[in-house]
């Protein structure tokens, strides 16, 4: 089990496509990474083989809609700092979570 994605949420996340449409979708988790700002803000998710492939709103060098994967988060690790999730996120709209964060909407 990854420490970054507890079965739990990973049972809750909806599958890719399945918010499609939707102008505000759910938000079921948030990864950040101390160094950069860089935030993910799950959406929907798909396993595949021995990975989990996420679709979510990220804000890095660009805030953009896009797809990445629980491995690639799970590898960063710049002398001992790694991407961490939001333990205390409870599932809303992406409006209230880009809010909390002192981002405008997209």
């Amino acid at each position: 089990m990854s420490e970054l994605l507890p079965k739990e949420i990973e049972s809750a996340l909806p599958r890719i496509s399945n918010q499609e449409g939707d102008k505000n979708p759910n938000v079921y988790a948030v990864f950040q990474f101390p160094l950069s700002g860089w935030i993910w803000f799950v959406t929907e998710a798909d396993s595949y083989e021995d990975d989990i492939c996420f679709f979510g709103y990220v804000v890095g060098l660009e805030r953009e809609w896009g797809y990445f994967c629980l491995s690639e988060l799970e590898t960063v690790d710049i002398n001992g700092l790694r991407v961490r999730r939001e333990v205390d996120h409870v599932p809303r709209p992406l409006s209230e979570c880009l809010k909390q964060y002192g981002f405008s909407e997209n």
